[in-house]
């Protein structure tokens, strides 16, 4: 677009275009689509506290993450743990560009008050998924499936180019125990992308999905980074209830791979903050407590 002023009768033609307004968020809605009770933070870290595996052979529930690069697992492991520990920390190193930082099979243990008692559930972290092609793809889907099994051991280095296979004795753990296998798989989701997701990250995720009912392993997902999502969140993360975009982004990546929306959880991580944040723990808190729910009611039926 061109615009041309007038001065003493002549006439200059600018060549300068005229940005367009940016874009305007939809305002909030007047209820929310999502009831959250912002209450029951106490009794959901109680319930967390006082929860224990059934059976005299299981000891530890076992809760595996899986998603794109840079979707926010190590954040979500992060903020897990400093929610539960009452103070910001960063044992997962996460990742900031396109490359996963997650290189290795990596158990993450939370530790439980001050006498050195530890929760009953770990945190599982798997490499990144990206888009690198049909080799890579069979060798991810391989990976998930034997840990989803437990023959991976704590510390394998992942291969991108070949899965890991029985020859290695060091890594795969030839009898694995009820312990030692996937409780729950959870899908870790950057909710700003989930119309981006390429239909190879779709189909792996899907495959995965199916690989995992197969074995009986419930799946769910975490939507993070809701706070890019709209203003309002960013200011009050308690907003997210009432935010048609997010409602939208759930509703997508529902109908892209087909988990339940209710087995879908928004979340902000803790990324940049210095100190906790109560309403940031409220949330990590109301969906670590139907994670571990809907793992152990599967795993007791």
């Amino acid at each position: 677009m061109f615009f041309s002023i007038s001065v003493m009768g002549n006439s200059f033609r600018s060549n300068r275009s005229v940005s367009p307004p940016p874009p305007t968020n939809p305002p909030l809605l007047d209820k929310p689509w999502l009831e959250m009770n912002w209450g029951d933070r106490e009794a959901d870290l109680q319930f967390i506290n006082d929860y224990r595996p059934k059976g005299e052979d299981h000891h530890q529930f076992r809760i595996l993450l899986q998603g794109p690069v840079g979707a926010g697992k190590s954040s979500f492991i992060n903020s897990v743990i400093s929610t539960l520990e009452g103070k910001i920390c960063h044992r997962a190193f996460a990742s900031t560009g396109q490359t996963s930082f997650t290189k290795e099979y990596k158990m993450y243990s939370i530790k439980k008050g001050d006498q050195g008692e530890m929760y009953p559930f770990v945190l599982n972290d798997m490499m990144g998924l990206d888009n690198r092609g049909r080799r890579y793809r069979r060798v991810y889907e391989k990976d998930m499936e034997m840990a989803m099994k437990g023959h991976i051991k704590d510390g394998y280095t992942f291969n991108p180019e070949k899965a890991l296979s029985k020859d290695n004795p060091l890594h795969y753990n030839q009898n694995p125990t009820i312990d030692d296998k996937v409780h729950i798989l959870v899908s870790v989701i950057d909710a700003d992308k989930v119309i981006l997701l390429g239909n190879p990250v779709v189909e792996i995720i899907q495959d995965i999905r199916d690989e995992a009912t197969e074995l009986g392993i419930p799946h769910v997902a975490v939507l993070t980074k809701i706070d890019e999502i709209h203003p309002e969140i960013k200011k009050d993360v308690k907003k997210f209830c009432r935010t048609q975009e997010l409602q939208k982004k759930v509703k997508d990546l529902s109908n892209l791979v087909g988990i339940p929306e209710n087995c879908i959880f928004p979340l902000k991580n803790y990324h940049c903050e210095m100190m906790l944040n109560d309403d940031i723990n409220a949330l990590v808190l109301k969906i670590l407590r139907r994670i571990i729910e809907i793992g152990d009611e599967k795993l007791n039926n």
